[in-house]
């Protein structure tokens, strides 16, 4: 398994593809804020939705849980 980005590298990423942060939350459901707060290192993604979107950013190591 790859190493996880940081967060300059999961921004580039999206760049690279063309998709815009407000693009990526749409698709998953994501608050762009959250999302914005864990680019900029203001939130570690340690559990519910910033967990989910730290490890589908790739900027942590994860599963992402369906249902409990």
């Amino acid at each position: 398994m790859p190493a996880p980005l940081t967060p300059e590298q999961a921004r580039a990423a999206l760049d690279r593809q063309g998709i815009s942060l407000a693009e990526f939350c749409r698709r998953h459901g994501l608050n762009s804020n959250l999302v914005s707060d864990l680019l900029n290192g203001r939130k570690k993604g340690r559990r519910g939705k910033a967990h989910q979107a730290a490890v589908l950013l790739g900027i942590k190591e994860g599963t992402i849980s369906t249902g409990i």
